[in-house]
């Protein structure tokens, strides 16, 4: 039986949809043991969102407030404070990148001990003009100023959000993106022929495959470029997306603008990942930017080689020599050898896969003590 008062840990997202951040926190949260630690969380939507109904049926409690660009700094600090004060709260972790000195400063004002602001990411989407430049500075700075704990996903994440002095001092908490192993190594080896079924592919086609918010970063209409060069030369190559975002309906336009929508399934977002992923020949991911990518890890762990930009940390190699890093300054064809190199890739023995990624620490089950650590 839980106890009736597990301390409370009250995370700041901008909202539990199924995206990198959010789902590595769901995995966390379903491995902790709750009769100890529970996790509440402030979300920025007003709508219901994908994690809502289990994080409720966890234990957990939800609160909305509007945004820091809806409220302004002083109304979205007020906010925050109100919400930081109805639970004795021993820790606030923000997840809201270069914004999260707010709830930072916001639990100082408040007397929370521990404040932990969280980089997920290694680029600031503004700009990079010198207006940009000193904005991040002052940003920065609040989080210097607020912050008790600084914790990133990657060594390049933390770089970008917290400093070269920081990196060199090592005054920050590498928590790396753990998931559900298993769920990924394990599974229907018929999954291809399934879900080609399913989606109406013919059974002899290839598929690639990509997992993510429909955002620039995510750099979609990269990946209908790729789709067009790579249609010219074989019809039978077919591109799964995966996800839902601000971008969707445009990409859905420009795919039958340039007509390869027919080689296209949108699937929006979905409950069965490890399944969905399990039919990809090939997991391409030309991001711009990536703090880390756990869907790298996801994608390795389910066998599949991997296609991925420059812009992806060389840290989500797990060494199963399937991950192929191409520029994103490099032509065109160069991606498509690449990926019809990888198509050819034998996939790695199970015993194998389990091996090398539980090893290098991305086992969820491995990795909660760590972050129970940091609120203890």
């Amino acid at each position: 039986m839980e106890d009736a008062n597990p301390k409370r840990v009250l995370h700041v997202v901008s909202a539990m949809n199924r995206g990198g951040t959010e789902t590595l926190l769901m995995n966390v949260y379903r491995n902790l043991d709750r009769s100890k630690i529970q996790f509440d969380f402030i979300s920025h939507r007003n709508e219901k969102c994908d994690y809502d109904d289990e994080i409720t049926s966890l234990g957990g409690k939800i609160f909305r407030i509007q945004s820091l660009g809806q409220l302004g700094p002083a109304g979205y600090m007020k906010e925050l404070k109100k919400v930081m004060l109805t639970n004795s709260y021993v820790a606030v972790h923000a997840h809201t990148d270069y914004q999260s000195g707010f709830p930072a400063f916001a639990a100082k004002l408040v007397g929370i001990k521990r404040r932990i602001c969280h980089s997920h990411s290694n680029h600031f989407p503004i700009g990079n003009g010198m207006k940009e430049k000193t904005m991040l500075r002052f940003l920065q700075s609040i989080i210097k100023y607020a912050a008790t704990d600084y914790a990133a996903c990657s060594k390049e994440a933390a770089l970008f959000l917290f400093g070269k002095k920081t990196i060199e001092d090592q005054k920050f908490h590498v928590l790396k993106n753990g998931i559900e192993i298993t769920a990924f190594v394990n599974g229907d080896e018929d999954c291809n022929l399934k879900v080609k079924q399913e989606l109406n592919i013919p059974y002899n086609a290839k598929i690639i495959g990509h997992i993510g918010t429909f955002s620039e970063s995510k750099n979609h209409k990269f990946i209908l470029k790729v789709l067009k060069r790579m249609v010219e030369k074989n019809n039978n190559i077919y591109v799964v997306l995966v996800g839902d975002g601000p971008l969707k309906q445009q990409i859905e336009e420009d795919a039958k603008e340039q007509g390869v929508y027919d080689h296209i399934r949108f699937l929006g977002v979905r409950g069965d990942v490890p399944r969905v992923m399990k039919a990809f020949d090939v997991f391409l991911f030309p991001s711009i930017y990536e703090g880390f990518g756990i869907v790298m890890i996801e994608a390795q762990s389910s066998g599949i080689p991997c296609v991925v930009s420059d812009g992806v940390p060389k840290s989500t190699d797990m060494g199963l020599e399937l991950v192929s890093f191409v520029s994103l300054t490099d032509n065109l064809d160069t991606w498509t050898d690449a990926i019809d190199e990888s198509f050819a890739k034998v996939k790695p023995l199970k015993e194998l896969v389990l091996n090398h990624i539980s090893k290098q620490g991305f086992d969820i089950k491995s990795n909660v003590p760590k972050w129970v650590e940091l609120y203890e």
